[in-house]
């Protein structure tokens, strides 16, 4: 069946799912959605409550829907998971989350889904390595929303520190989505202007002990946010949302999407979060960007906790 380059799927129709729905529905970058949850009325309730806005909104047909109208989509987003409780860590929902992307995926392939998986359920990058083991396709059709929302977080709380628009910050957060993440310092920069020198001509410092407090409030900004309110939505469905467009209008962004390694690094066997190029096609190029010897051995340590998290999982 021919894809429909403008149909988009959300599989879990939770906090998480209804907010990537919502962010599709503002941008108008689909004009058929799907959703799909294993409480069937809760998928309704949503797709109700969706197309009550879409008079204000972009023309787009919402529905609730089942496995078979995966078959046209160009995009199913996977939510379909246990969510990350107060005092957890997003390791700690590998089994429970596994056996049900297990089961998402066993009805996926049954169907001829010719499209693009993105995965969304925690632990991100473990599940996006299993969801390409399990599905069989090709590395460039399944990734993971990665640490495009930790690098939305550094942006941000960087701009705020250097008093400057976050979205002149280019900046990335790598490897796990998660507490071993790392920022990379050493090619940070403001509109191509060296971190350093942009703080130079400011008259501003960000030495090392600012750049640790903002990256342990980066690293643990979803613990924060759980306390608080129970669950964290808005940023991920932002991020899903520009991860989307990337794909939709083939924009070949940048974005640190998980994707399966194959070598880059030196590094197999196991997914993780690195600046990939990312169009109509899916994952088209990772990217083996500088790092310094600190930031190379921290994403090493990384990468040894994703490989042992994969193993244990005995796919």
């Amino acid at each position: 069946m021919k894809i429909d380059h403008r149909k988009a799927a959300v599989i879990g129709c939770g906090n998480v799912g209804a907010s990537i729905a919502f962010r599709f529905l503002q941008q108008g970058l689909f004009t058929r959605l799907v959703l799909l949850d294993a409480n069937r009325d809760k998928a309704e309730g949503e797709a109700m409550d969706l197309r009550d806005g879409l008079p204000y909104g972009a023309a787009m047909e919402i529905s609730a829907g089942d496995y078979d109208d995966l078959t046209d989509c160009a995009l199913a987003v996977i939510t379909a998971g246990t969510n990350q409780k107060p005092g957890e860590t997003r390791l700690d929902l590998i089994g429970k989350n596994t056996e049900i992307l297990r089961s998402v995926l066993k009805e996926v392939t049954a169907r001829n889904f010719g499209g693009i998986l993105l995965v969304v359920s925690n632990p991100v990058d473990v599940l996006t390595y299993a969801a390409w083991r399990l599905s069989g396709y090709p590395r460039e059709r399944v990734m993971g929303s990665g640490t495009v929302l930790d690098t939305g977080r550094l942006k941000q709380l960087l701009g705020a520190e250097l008093e400057v628009d976050s979205r002149n910050i280019h900046a990335f957060i790598i490897g796990e989505h998660g507490d071993s993440e790392l920022a990379v310092w050493s090619e940070a920069n403001v509109s191509g202007l060296d971190l350093e020198d942009f703080c130079r001509v400011r008259g501003q410092t960000l030495g090392a002990e600012n750049r640790e407090r903002l990256y342990r409030e980066v690293r643990d900004s979803a613990y924060q946010i759980i306390e608080r309110k129970g669950a964290t939505y808005y940023g991920i469905a932002m991020a899903v949302g520009r991860i989307a467009e990337a794909i939709v209008k083939d924009e070949r962004a940048v974005l640190p999407v998980s994707a399966v390694l194959d070598g880059q690094y030196g590094m197999n066997g196991l997914a993780l979060s690195l600046p990939s190029i990312v169009g109509r096609k899916g994952l088209q190029e990772i990217l083996e960007m500088p790092l310094s010897s600190g930031e190379r051995a921290a994403l090493s340590a990384s990468a040894e906790q994703m490989r042992e998290a994969i193993e244990s999982l005995k796919l």
